[in-house]
């Protein structure tokens, strides 16, 4: 009779935990099939309309200080680099020669990263593809800083 009893507190305990592991592996299948969707998207994927406050974004320099608060009005597309070809050129030892594009998709602002030696980064984080950026954000390449303004 105990080992009776015994089997079904196994089977009471085990149960539950098999369908926990279920769960947990499908929520797990889910978040990697939805990672899987967004990194398949095109490059030029355009989400749904916002409604917008008003204003266009655009980036005001915080640093070097030589050009602090002067304003980057991004129309359709700008590349940032050392390369006189580039649309904002500077000479910024730490900038590659084409550092990042910075891309205006009917008022969302968003940049990526073109293969820089030294990367572009969005609030201290690394940008991997295209990142949309919202008011506030600090951008950073090479040694310069950016903050996103309307």
């Amino acid at each position: 009779m105990t080992l009776l009893g015994t089997t079904s507190n196994y089977a009471a305990i085990v149960r539950p935990l098999q369908i926990l592991v279920m769960v947990v592996a499908a929520l797990f299948l889910l978040r990697v099939m939805r990672v899987a969707a967004v990194q398949a998207r095109p490059i030029d994927y355009e989400p749904r309309a916002r409604r917008r406050r008003g204003g266009t974004l655009a980036l005001e320099f915080i640093e070097p200080q030589d050009r602090t608060g002067e304003r980057v009005t991004v129309d359709t597309a700008v590349t940032i680099g050392r390369s006189a070809d580039c649309d904002l050129a500077m000479s910024d030892t730490y900038l590659s020669s084409r550092h990042a594009r910075l891309a205006n998709d009917q008022g969302d602002l968003s940049i990526e990263d073109l293969g820089s030696t030294n990367g572009t980064y969005v609030n201290q984080e690394l940008v991997d593809g295209r990142v949309h950026l919202e008011r506030g954000d600090i951008v950073q390449v090479g040694g310069v800083l950016f903050e996103v303004v309307r």
